[in-house]
């Protein structure tokens, strides 16, 4: 890696946004050629580990966005994630995933709230929740391509710890009489994560985010504050971050970031 110079640098690595979803899975080479074969991934970059022919780093861009993956290891262990993936075409994309080697959970259908869904399993674990949005729909508006989601049992105190530790803002929310919250969506900065409440097949599943913030120091206290305990102390890091991490109290991973220097992969 080389330090590029010229332009001012953003607290945000070009290419991001604020949240991004890191994914820890068995075999990081194999799951970027399925999500090749089903999402039309591209990828950015591969670092190799020093044994074994492991990933330390690797990144794939599906449509507007980035995921972030790495080889586990007995540092982090494996950390799935379910994700929403916004489509032109659910059908088309449902297809190409289960011939891929993705498992079926949900066939697409059309759904009440505005949007055709369909659902899998991909090979390493991580649960994808393919849509379509109908045109015009606000319950969609600023999701991207992939957009991390989170199953909790009780959606309301993680909305609260992310309000307190992130700034996170609750932008919608869709809740039964009895207080059951089947979906509901935060902003972080230009980011939405969306979640809904714990039941049947759709189980906590604790993931590994990788958040931009304009100052790393001050959001790693304030997750500390909130409840969250620490992975590791924020630093500079020598691909131009600077930065730390932090569980936060429902198992969630949190490497929060500020970019401070720009420097070439």
């Amino acid at each position: 890696m080389a330090e590029a110079a010229g332009r001012a640098v953003s607290p945000v690595r070009e290419g991001f946004h604020t949240v991004t979803p890191y994914l820890i899975v068995p075999e990081a080479a194999r799951w970027i050629e399925f999500a090749k074969q089903a999402f039309g991934a591209e990828e950015r970059f591969r670092i190799p580990g020093q044994e074994g022919g492991a990933l330390m780093h690797a990144e794939v861009k599906i449509g507007d966005s980035i995921i972030q993956l790495a080889d586990a290891n007995p540092q982090f262990p494996p950390s799935l994630a379910a994700m929403l993936l916004r489509v032109a075409d659910v059908d088309a994309a449902y297809e190409r995933a289960v011939e891929a080697g993705a498992t079926p959970i949900q066939p697409p259908a059309d759904q009440d709230y505005g949007s055709r869904d369909g659902a899998v399993k991909d090979l390493c674990g991580n649960n994808w929740y393919i849509f379509t949005p109908a045109a015009g729909n606000a319950i969609f508006e600023g999701l991207r391509s992939v957009t991390p989601y989170l199953h909790p049992v009780r959606a309301p105190q993680v909305i609260e710890f992310l309000h307190k530790a992130f700034g996170a803002e609750e932008v919608y929310r869709a809740q039964s009489p009895d207080g059951v919250v089947h979906h509901a969506q935060v902003r972080i900065g230009d980011s939405i994560v969306g979640m809904g409440e714990a039941h049947g097949p759709y189980q906590p599943m604790p993931c590994t985010l990788h958040l931009y913030v304009p100052d790393a120091d001050a959001a790693y206290e304030r997750a500390l504050q909130a409840g969250a305990t620490s992975i590791q102390p924020v630093a500079d890091q020598p691909y131009g971050d600077r930065s730390g991490g932090v569980t936060d109290p429902f198992g969630n991973r949190w490497f929060i970031a500020t970019h401070i220097k720009d420097v070439a992969f």
